[in-house]
């Protein structure tokens, strides 16, 4: 549950996440790493929750506009220069479970993540600036979603890397593009560009990279007309059946997540496809 909190308190708090608050009560959330796109590591995931927690918080802001930095929005996991995932430390929590404590840790702030989204109430303008890979929820959960024409979304950081599809995926995609298209995507690794996630429903407008902010603060500035308690009673209506949705599903699809991460854990290959049989484990 969030608590109140007010901008002066987190607009400088978090490294990977930048606040820009405008005279008439628009926030900006800009996920960037040193000023570029997003290197999403354990530490921008946590943090995340914990943000979208502290926006959640302030009953100051009228709407919020959260986006990217750069050329994509969400995918660049930190990779080595070889391609490959950096080395995973190693955990030894429990005997013959090693890393299950930390995997029950990254699942609750993963639950948090998602949860503290929907919390937000304020109606809130999700920028899709370029290819998003993971965690495509958190721009999804937005009530009005804009895309560049260079953006994509794909979840390769779940079943094609032998993982169960988790992570709220299982959750917002079915809501928004239906169960059949959505077990396609999940199963198949397949890369939506921006226009066909807008002929699916997912996304609202497909603009060129240079203009798709713009459009954003387009919209704001036209939504904060109405009155504040209009502006979060609308947000509260239009997240209620999600909230719903994802009380029913998000718990156990991250449940069998974590279970099914101790047979593979730490993860797969890079970015690409399994590359390499599931039970071959050089670690172990």
């Amino acid at each position: 549950m969030v608590k109140r909190t007010r901008y002066e308190d987190y607009k400088d708090r978090y490294p990977n996440y930048d606040f820009e608050l405008s005279e008439d009560g628009i926030l900006l959330m800009r996920c960037h790493t040193g000023g570029g796109s997003l290197v999403w590591d354990w530490k921008s995931h946590d943090d995340m929750a914990d943000a979208f927690a502290d926006i959640a918080g302030d009953r100051e802001i009228k709407l919020l506009i959260h986006t990217g930095t750069g050329a994509n929005y969400n995918a660049d996991w930190g990779l080595k220069p070889d391609g490959t995932l950096p080395d995973p430390p190693i955990y030894d929590a429990m005997p013959g479970l090693r890393g299950l404590h930390k995997l029950d840790e990254k699942a609750w702030y993963n639950r948090q993540l998602q949860q503290n989204v929907l919390e937000v109430d304020v109606p809130m303008i999700s920028v899709v600036n370029g290819p998003c890979n993971i965690h495509s929820e958190v721009p999804l959960m937005g009530d009005i979603v804009l895309a560049s024409d260079d953006a994509y979304f794909q979840d390769v950081s779940h079943f094609p890397r032998g993982q169960v599809p988790g992570d709220g995926q299982h959750v917002i995609w079915s809501f928004l593009v239906g169960h059949n298209r959505a077990r396609y995507f999940l199963l198949t690794g397949k890369k939506l560009s921006a226009q066909e996630a807008r002929e699916w429903g997912a996304v609202n407008e497909v603009l060129p990279k240079d203009q798709v902010l713009d459009r954003a603060w387009e919209l704001a500035r036209e939504l904060i007309k109405r009155p504040p308690m209009v502006l979060r009673y609308t947000r509260q209506l239009f997240t209620q059946n999600l909230k719903r949705a994802y009380l029913e599903e998000l718990g156990h699809g991250l449940a069998r997540e974590t279970y099914a991460q101790q047979e593979f854990f730490p993860f797969g290959g890079g970015m690409e496809p399994l590359d390499r049989a599931w039970n071959d484990k050089p670690w172990s």
